[in-house]
């Protein structure tokens, strides 16, 4: 196991599974994605840069894709979610779509992958 896998196993139920499909969606998309730290969160990095976070707060989850440009891309498929800047938040009980998680996530593994 690694920093991701430790930090979403002392989540517990039902949050915990509710950040783990978040996780198997971006492990899915990005199979080269290592495990590491990004902004002192635990996290999926893609070419040496962060990729995705997940984390539980008392309240809420929340998901971090490192870049507000990301969620823009599906922010009309949130309402009803809390959004800010860089990060959606969403529970156990109102778990966020995975389409919507893979087109999020897609969009931010093309900011990564794009070449310079």
């Amino acid at each position: 196991m690694g920093t991701v896998d430790d930090a979403i196993a002392a989540v517990p139920s039902p949050s915990r599974e509710a950040l783990q499909r978040v996780i198997d969606i971006a492990r899915r998309l990005a199979p080269d994605a290592e495990e590491g730290m990004s902004y002192g969160m635990p996290a999926l990095r893609v070419a040496d840069k962060p990729f995705v976070s997940v984390v539980a707060a008392a309240k809420h989850l929340s998901l971090f894709p490192f870049s507000p440009a990301a969620i823009d891309t599906v922010r009309a498929d949130l309402e009803g979610y809390s959004l800010s800047k860089g990060t959606v938040r969403f529970t156990a009980e109102h778990p966020l779509p995975d389409d919507v998680v893979e087109r999020l996530l897609r969009a931010r593994l093309s900011e990564i992958r794009k070449p310079i």
